[in-house]
């Protein structure tokens, strides 16, 4: 096994080693906001019920992502912490958890798929053709979700050691799959059946079963500085506890994210415009999500190289090293999103015409997404550098065992002020709504700045004094 000393996280140079362990993440998390456009865009051209469909189911799904990133996040930053600190049965225990875990997540969406899926659709809905669509949708989404959890959870063990690159193959397969089946199973291109909206949720589930093949062999094969084992297991009530005082924040947190886009669909369900300017705002506001990818992919990309430096340098307290990854870490998330809030304010007309309909019959409908879109892809990238701040500071958080404040920081964020407050500007008008994301973000910050002063004061001051006696965080 490998000495902490030795391990570069430790003791590389924190650029190379920031860009070394982030820049493959990026690479693959670009990869993956690239199938997430290209897979509405196909959609939308299919035919635009299809793209209200998929942005109505967009919540639930994000749902069943929140529990599989989140347990994985909670495992990554469970082993990062033990390697810092030289003790590998725990780091071992974490990561034989981790895929065990993995499969009762997916239990549980497989029960979730059969049930919930058109109920949840029809909250939001009357229309006989996106209720079809979004049931077909989440029903193979949800019951079919064991190859994304598997997925995820290897990719975050194996990033927890400073292995970057076998996550990025393992992201950018399952991507590059997806992308090749989209057309060829939505439009039945050659002999391949026309399937539409299920033949999107078909090619999305094979590219995770892919993904999932490629990491657990990795992770089985291949030597790490963690070992699987899973004959002979037995869950360990404290390693639960430890991954779940970060993943159970880190859940909460992302599902936080699907309650504010179905509350944001809810306010423009019953918002008194037409139904015609209201699935146009669904649209928009569904694509908006998909768009965005590209922007926080990167920053999500840099977050998965920071987070282990972080947990492993407070693993073995080394302040200076800490500070290090973390300042780096903001000054490039934010310069990645100024030039996005860039591009959304210079060519909102250019991002929104990729996901017009083809049919000359639908020459109404994109003209009116073009009406609603624009001024909200403009006000709402106002945000852009606030959220890049909001997210490092997260980042810190989770990798020093203090997923609390994150989660904390999401609820304030996401139900606390941008739910309230852009139901009360809807009633102004639906263009001043988007205004209170760059207000909740700005709110967002502040929390956690004064969350930072406190963990500073209270731990991380101390970092350079000798350890106190082992103890099990």
């Amino acid at each position: 096994m490998a000495d902490a000393a030795q391990n570069k996280m430790g003791v590389k140079p924190m650029l190379p080693l920031l860009f070394s362990m982030s820049l493959p993440a990026m690479a693959s998390m670009l990869i993956q906001a690239l199938y997430n456009v290209v897979d509405s865009i196909f959609v939308a051209r299919f035919h635009p019920d299809a793209l209200q469909a998929v942005s109505l189911a967009y919540p639930l799904q994000m749902v069943l992502i929140s529990f599989g990133v989140g347990t994985a996040v909670g495992v990554n930053s469970l082993i990062a912490r033990r390697l810092g600190a030289k003790n590998y049965d725990e780091a071992n225990s974490a990561a034989s958890t981790g895929l065990v875990l993995a499969v009762i997540n997916w239990a549980v969406f497989l029960v979730i798929g059969l049930t919930l899926s058109r109920p949840f659709i029809s909250l939001f809905t009357k229309d006989a053709s996106v209720i079809q669509y979004g049931t077909q949708y989440l029903t193979v989404v949800l019951c079919f979700s064991l190859g994304m959890q598997l997925s995820v959870m290897g990719e975050k063990i194996l990033q927890s050691t400073g292995n970057m690159i076998f996550p990025m193959l393992t992201q950018m397969l399952g991507a590059v799959v997806n992308i090749i089946f989209d057309p060829l199973l939505i439009f039945g291109i050659g002999f391949f059946p026309r399937l539409g909206v299920l033949g999107a949720a078909i090619a999305t589930v094979f590219g995770q079963f892919c993904s999932m093949a490629f990491v657990l062999i990795i992770l089985f094969v291949k030597k790490h500085d963690v070992k699987i084992r899973l004959k002979g297991f037995r869950m360990n009530k404290l390693t639960l506890k430890n991954i779940y005082a970060v993943g159970f924040p880190a859940i909460i947190m992302q599902c936080i994210g699907s309650v504010m886009v179905s509350g944001i669909n809810a306010i423009i369900s019953i918002a008194d415009i037409s139904a015609k300017y209201s699935a146009a705002y669904i649209n928009a506001f569904g694509i908006y999500f998909k768009l965005q990818s590209f922007v926080f992919m990167p920053v999500f990309g840099l977050n998965q190289g920071v987070s282990p430096i972080i947990g492993y340098n407070y693993g073995a307290r080394n302040k200076k090293r800490l500070y290090s990854a973390f300042n780096l870490g903001v000054v490039i998330a934010a310069a990645i999103m100024a030039a996005g809030m860039l591009l959304f304010q210079l060519a909102p007309e250019w991002l929104l015409s990729l996901f017009e309909s083809d049919a000359a019959s639908d020459a109404a409908a994109n003209a009116t997404l073009a009406e609603v879109g624009v001024p909200m892809l403009r006000i709402i990238s106002l945000s852009f550098i606030f959220a890049a701040c909001g997210i490092m500071f997260g980042t810190l958080f989770q990798a020093v065992g203090k997923g609390l404040y994150s989660m904390l920081m999401s609820v304030s964020r996401q139900l606390v002020v941008l739910l309230p407050v852009a139901f009360f500007m809807s009633k102004i008008n639906m263009e001043v709504m988007w205004y209170s994301f760059p207000i909740a973000e700005i709110v967002c910050l502040g929390i956690a700045v004064v969350f930072f002063i406190l963990l500073r004061k209270k731990e991380l001051s101390r970092l350079d004094q000798p350890a106190p006696e082992p103890a099990a965080q």
